[in-house]
């Protein structure tokens, strides 16, 4: 079964801007509103900072859905695993506890909240999202994913639809093999809005 990503739009420029996007991925719906209203997800995504503080925005929205002690765990992982902080353009999946969305995929964008436009975060995070959520233990078949970025970071919605679409791209057609001008070309193809 193929996996299914749903796109969760808060306005309707970003829900414009997914759908320009994401347009040749059929396995991609794009979500207008907010992870409350959703049915059947089986992984929720945060936009998340590298210390699994959960008290602002996409992040607060989660600690009240899903209780305090997600945020208490998050942070635990983030200190047995990262030493207490998590790179961003790394992502892990955890048990929510919580019988609606069974698992979320802590992802940061920024170290901590700050503007992160004119870098290639949202790319890094959206790969690394995808890459943890591939290789987690358990089956997952529906992941609803946030507009990376779009938030404090604020990285315009074209920018940040096009660097999650390329992260799309690129993980599901990795390379064959790797030498410099692939180096060269990916690093031009990521970053050319960003310079």
């Amino acid at each position: 079964m193929e996996r299914k990503y749903i796109l969760l739009a808060t306005d309707e420029y970003i829900a414009e801007c997914f759908e320009k996007f994401f347009k040749e991925f059929d396995n991609v719906t794009v979500h207008r509103g907010f992870f409350e209203q959703l049915e059947n997800v089986d992984c929720l995504v945060s936009p998340a900072n590298s210390f699994g503080l959960m008290d602002g925005g996409m992040d607060l929205a989660i600690t009240n859905y899903f209780g305090d002690q997600l945020q208490k765990r998050v942070q635990r992982y983030i200190i047995n695993e990262f030493y207490g902080e998590q790179p961003v353009g790394t992502s892990f999946v955890i048990e929510t506890k919580h019988n609606k969305i069974k698992y979320l995929a802590h992802t940061p964008t920024m170290r901590v909240p700050r503007i992160i436009k004119g870098t290639d975060n949202v790319y890094r995070a959206t790969k690394a999202t995808l890459i943890a959520i591939e290789k987690f233990k358990e089956e997952i078949n529906s992941v609803a994913l946030p507009a990376f970025g779009a938030g404090a970071g604020q990285v315009h919605p074209v920018e940040m639809a096009y660097q999650m679409s390329l992260a799309f791209k690129h993980f599901e057609n990795p390379p064959k093999s790797i030498d410099w001008d692939y180096a060269r070309f990916r690093d031009y193809e990521i970053n050319k809005n960003t310079r």
